[in-house]
């Protein structure tokens, strides 16, 4: 089978399209062969060998995918030759073989039903970035049932996806975007505010949004010198839920500023939620989609052999999943 192979983890540069054996499920393992493989920020990084996960090399990266069942091991129920799954989460793609290649082969407890009504595309990149911002949300629990939420990032997976799920919570959202266009549809899709976090005053621009109010919770996709002026808009016991890091560290960060509001930063990482977890957090996550109807953005497709260009897009700041697209 064809497949995209890290050789080395020295970034993007160190993969390759090649060939592989077809792999053979196991006791429990379902064998996929995938459609649809998404890209996520965490490829790049693992290939960079900034991932914590250091898997055995030649590699296959890709965490998500939909893909059609092709035979099951030994002990798997529930699901049979010809049924279309999506991958919800596990070690796929990064301690053990993942989606940028023809065929995978998945814990069948890693697997889960497309969603009723979502096409392949919608379907195939929806659950890390859903669950990932599932996570940011709902790791606060004394979070107020209807809060102020600053997301930075916006237009990426996770922006969209915190962006539709902290709407359909019910609660008030306010998203960072360098574009104009791209802020017209996080309107769209529930933001009651938005703004150019490269503008000058942009925070104040907040503050007069939000009148006596702060804000509650601030879920960050980006790090860097932004992540401060975030933290300046909290209100007393705020929270800051750090996805990642595209901005680079945060400079001059003074741990003064979490005193006096009793602000609190958590880390997000779907990897610790447990099998039994993440699908209790799906269902939930699905449920709350429902309210609105929303749907994941698809940015692009690309074709398997195109997959450069599509990491390409992804570095850009797309809108929404960029797809690849393995086989039919």
């Amino acid at each position: 089978m064809r497949a995209w192979l890290l050789h080395r983890q020295i970034g993007l540069e160190g993969m390759s399209l090649g060939e592989l054996p077809d792999p053979t499920p196991g006791e429990g393992e379902v064998l996929l062969g995938v459609r649809l493989a998404a890209l996520n920020p965490a490829d790049r990084y693992l290939a960079e060998g900034q991932y914590p996960g250091k898997p055995p090399l030649p590699h296959v990266l890709g965490r998500d995918g939909i893909g059609t069942v092709l035979a099951t091991g030994p002990g798997v129920s529930g699901v049979s030759a010809g049924d279309r799954r999506i991958i919800l989460r596990g070690e796929t793609g990064v301690t053990r073989p993942g989606t940028l290649a023809e065929k995978v082969v998945v814990p069948a407890a890693s697997l889960v039903a497309s969603p009723e009504g979502w096409t392949d595309e919608q379907a195939a990149g929806a659950t890390l970035v859903y669950l990932t911002a599932w996570q940011a949300i709902t790791q606060w629990p004394e979070l107020p049932t209807t809060a102020t939420v600053l997301v930075s990032g916006a237009s990426g997976g996770v922006g969209v996806a915190a962006v539709q799920l902290a709407h359909a919570m019910g609660h008030r959202v306010i998203a960072l975007s360098r574009s104009e266009q791209k802020s017209r549809v996080l309107r769209e899709q529930g933001a009651d505010f938005t703004v150019d976090p490269s503008g000058a005053g942009w925070a104040e621009s907040v503050r007069s949004f939000l009148g006596r109010d702060r804000v509650d919770l601030f879920i960050d996709n980006i790090g860097g010198r932004a992540f401060n002026d975030g933290l300046g808009l909290l209100g007393m016991n705020g929270r800051v839920s750090c996805v990642g890091r595209l901005a680079g560290p945060v400079p001059d960060f003074n741990t003064a500023s979490l005193f006096f509001r009793r602000l609190r930063i958590g880390g997000v990482a779907v990897g610790t939620y447990s099998n039994a977890e993440a699908r209790d957090a799906w269902s939930a996550l699905l449920a709350a989609m429902a309210k609105t109807g929303a749907r994941p953005l698809v940015d692009s497709v690309w074709p398997f052999e195109r997959l450069m260009d599509a990491f390409g897009r992804l570095a850009s700041g797309p809108l929404g999943k960029v797809l690849v697209r393995v086989g039919g």
